[in-house]
This record gives C-alpha cells, sequence and structure tokens, in this order.
C-alpha cells in the first residue's frame, strides 16, 4: 500500500470519527429521543459545537470525494511520487486540524488550514501531470 493510499484510509477512519462526533453533538442538543425517532419534524439548526461539528462533517464530506477520486487514479495511473505522497499528507493532516479549529471556532486559522487541504489535493492531482 502506498503512502497515498493509506492516507486515504487514515482520512476515511477521520470522516467516521467526525460523523460520530457530530451526531452525538447533535444528539445532546436535540435530545436522544430525537436521535432514536424518524426524524421526521423539522428542528431549528443546531447551535455552537454541535453546529460547527456538523459544518466541518458537511465540510469533509464534500472534499473527501475529490481527495478520494485523485489519489485513487494516481493509482492506477502509478503514479507515486513525492509530490503525491506530500499532497496526500497534507490532505491528511489539515483536515485532521481542521475538525478542532472549526469545532472551537477559531476564526481565520480555520479557513487557511481549509486551503492547506486544498492544496494537498492539487498537488496529488499534479503528479499526474
Amino acid at each position: 500500500m502506498t503512502l497515498e493510499q493509506r492516507m486515504l484510509v487514515c482520512s476515511v477512519f477521520l470522516g467516521l470519527v467526525q460523523i460520530v462526533l457530530s451526531s452525538h453533538a447533535a444528539s445532546r442538543q436535540y435530545g436522544y429521543r430525537w436521535a432514536a425517532s424518524a426524524r421526521d419534524q423539522p428542528m431549528p439548526p443546531l447551535a455552537g459545537v454541535a453546529g460547527r461539528l456538523d459544518h466541518a462533517l458537511r465540510n469533509f464530506l464534500e472534499t473527501f470525494p475529490l481527495f478520494a477520486a485523485a489519489v485513487l487514479v494516481a493509482g492506477l495511473a502509478g503514479r507515486h511520487t513525492h509530490v503525491t505522497e506530500w499532497g496526500s499528507m497534507l490532505y491528511f493532516s489539515a483536515r485532521l486540524l481542521y475538525v478542532p479549529l472549526y469545532a472551537f471556532g477559531v476564526y481565520l486559522i480555520r479557513s487557511l488550514v481549509w486551503n492547506v487541504a486544498t492544496i494537498g489535493i492539487l498537488l496529488v492531482l499534479s503528479g499526474l501531470f
């Protein structure tokens, strides 16, 4: 397994952790009866940490498919370089750092870290050319 593929697997685990954190935070805010229900009734938007964890998860779900596609295509094409390795490490590391920054509402730095993750995806893609 290449380093890029290991970073992809780590990113899958990170996504699962984010799902658990976000769902537990939502359950604490809305109540565990709501969590166990069919959730047919509209609820007010999540607030505070629960809302920020939900936003961080949604953001991960937007970027992860792009990262996964880039890593898988690079693997299929046999493109395994220092650039693709650095890109995959940047993506995972930045996404890992992004979760607590977003959860604690850290202004500006969170956005910079998002850009680092995006640069990671671009580096993996650039390894294809």
